[in-house]
Formats: C-alpha cells, sequence, structure tokens
C-alpha cells in the first residue's frame, strides 16, 4: 500500500501535537495548562482541516497521518 501524501501544513501540526504531547508528559504539574491549551488548538486545526472533506480523507488516513507524524515526532523534528 502506498503512503498517502498528506498536505505540509497538516501533517506539520500532527506531528506539532505529538511533540507538544510530550512535552506534557514531562512537564511539572504547576506548568500544564499551556500544553493543554496547545494541544485542543492543535486537535481543532487537525480536525478542521479542509483535506477531510475530500475523497482522500478517509478513517484509514486519519491512521496513516497520525503514524506518519509520530515516527518524525520520534525523530524530534517537525516534517
Amino acid at each position: 500500500m502506498d503512503r498517502p501524501e498528506f498536505p505540509h501544513d497538516l501533517l506539520e501540526v500532527q506531528t506539532a501535537w505529538y511533540l507538544t504531547y510530550g512535552r506534557l508528559a514531562t512537564a511539572p504539574t504547576t506548568q500544564v495548562a499551556p500544553y493543554r491549551r496547545r494541544l485542543l488548538e492543535l486537535s481543532r486545526r487537525i480536525a478542521d482541516h479542509p483535506y477531510w472533506q475530500t475523497p482522500q480523507g478517509t478513517p484509514a488516513a486519519r491512521v496513516a497521518l497520525k503514524e506518519q507524524a509520530r515516527a518524525a515526532a520520534v525523530r524530534g523534528r517537525r516534517p
């Protein structure tokens, strides 16, 4: 199966979500609010992206986006 091509901005936002989540996991409990706000904003941008209104925006594409973004986040950088 070919790897889906995602808009660069969508892949970048999903990768930022994973990087932010990682920072939240290690943040002191007194400093988590900004990370939570950022995750909510990134989640909104991902869910509202126009890509999901196209024929390519399938549930399988959502999984593939997460896999690609997670791999980029593990490498510690944006795509």
